[in-house]
């Protein structure tokens, strides 16, 4: 196994990565310089509904980075996660109920209509992605033989499970999209609600709840290294640094799908999710049960 990265490089990942996200939108025409809109949010004059409920706001917003930086504790950098937990898959899928509650608690509390219209249909959406996502990435797991996100990864010595698991691996991605409600599953901060459940957010709270809206959607990104790229495995560069590039490939690539793919209605992503995704999981999920037991 190649060397481990340095303990102190593990936990700026996100924020690299993050980084990383930002600059490839800068790119795109049609958005503003993310350091400039980041600017002006930060001097921004901050605005408050009629009959809000502030501290439910805060929370809100505050809450979903920190979901976000929860769940990359468990991811490795290379070969090395900040906590390598026995049940480490089962953590980040918790983390998203954290994540599920603070885009609720943003949408509640402003008293408006449009934010709790947001608020309500990230809820919808969750419940139509977490079945398929679920499925996914335990085939991982199942693969592995094993809930630890490091033992998945060395299990990916020889074939990278994304390769014999491309069911799997497709409805994670699409998953990762809903989870960070982005590209074609916007619609919780859809602009037909007039930004959804950031509608009535400005300033410093709107600038945290989109910067963790990116840090989700990042941190969704390289968990699938981990779980279907074979995580650090790769010739001639160092653990840390494939992690590190196969990422930035899933993340531009989730980017690019913002701008491509257009938005999918609320309820023909339920339907296409429950009807067509969670079967196809199923079937998945059952081919690798039968080539792991028959090892």
């Amino acid at each position: 196994m190649p060397d481990p990265a340095p303990l102190w490089a593990v936990p700026l990942l996100p924020a690299a990565l993050t980084v990383t996200a930002w600059t490839v939108s800068a790119f795109d025409a049609r958005s503003m310089a993310p350091g400039r809109e980041a600017l002006r949010l930060l001097v921004q004059q901050p605005r408050v509904t009629r009959a809000a409920d502030v501290p439910l706001v805060r929370l809100g917003t505050t809450l979903l980075p920190v979901a976000a930086v929860l769940a990359a504790v468990v991811l490795p950098l290379g070969f090395r996660p900040v906590s390598d937990l026995p049940d480490g898959i089962v953590w980040f899928n918790a983390m998203e109920a954290l994540a599920w509650a603070a885009v609720w608690l943003t949408g509640w509390g402003p008293n408006s209509t449009l934010s709790l219209i947001g608020g309500y249909r990230f809820l919808a959406q969750g419940l139509a992605y977490e079945l398929p996502h679920m499925l996914a990435i335990t085939t991982a797991a199942l693969g592995a033989e094993s809930l630890r996100v490091g033992d998945v990864v060395s299990a990916q010595a020889g074939m990278w499970f994304g390769v014999w698991m491309p069911v799997a691996f497709g409805i994670y991605l699409l998953s990762a999209l809903a989870m960070a409600f982005w590209g074609p599953f916007d619609q919780p901060a859809g602009v037909d609600a007039a930004g959804g459940a950031a509608v009535e957010l400005s300033g410093a709270d709107r600038l945290v709840f989109l910067g963790g809206r990116w840090l989700l959607l990042v941190v969704a990104a390289a968990f699938s290294v981990p779980l279907f790229l074979g995580g650090g495995h790769g010739p001639l560069l160092p653990g840390w640094a494939w992690t590190v590039l196969k990422t930035a490939v899933v993340l531009g690539f989730l980017v690019w799908a913002r701008r491509r793919v257009p938005t999918v209605r609320m309820e023909r992503y339920v339907e296409l999710a429950w009807v067509v995704l969670t079967p196809l999981a199923v079937a998945q999920a059952l081919v690798v049960a039968v080539v792991v037991l028959g090892r």
